[in-house]
């Protein structure tokens, strides 16, 4: 029985502004994974707070909010079977540091901050975060 799910990932500005899309697009590929969406977009603080206010009680969040609208990131929707835990584990931990060799994080990351990516972290969250970005 297949479990094709999809999952939300942003190239983030940090990794936009290096150009690394075509990369970590590659990366994906790469993993078996489709890209059935995707678009380049600027988002404003406002929309990043509406984004990530899941966290808006944790003391990064306002550098979260400001960080992920200070320039252009790539919002794709990624399709592949356990897609939310695969793109997890392509991701690699928050903090580069702590990333394994071969994640994107790892590869790329900056910072605990400048990480580089974001993915949805279970199929709730995901539809919401697509819905966010991609709602007709």
């Amino acid at each position: 029985m297949s479990n094709v799910e999809n999952t939300l990932s942003i190239i983030k500005p940090d990794a936009v502004e290096r150009n690394l899309d075509s990369q970590i697009k590659e990366m994906f590929i790469k993993n078996g994974f489709d890209i059935i969406k995707e678009k380049k977009i600027q988002i404003d603080k406002i929309e990043a707070e509406k984004f990530y206010k899941v966290h808006e009680t944790k003391p990064f969040y306002n550098d979260l909010c400001t960080y992920l609208s200070s320039g252009p990131i790539v919002v794709m929707v990624l399709e592949k079977e356990n897609a939310i835990l695969a793109n997890r584990e392509l991701m690699g931990s928050t903090n580069p540091k702590d990333a394994k060799e071969g994640t994107i994080r790892k590869k790329f990351g900056l910072s605990i901050d400048k990480n580089s990516v974001h993915g949805s972290d279970s199929l709730e969250n995901a539809k919401i975060e697509i819905d966010f970005f991609f709602k007709s």
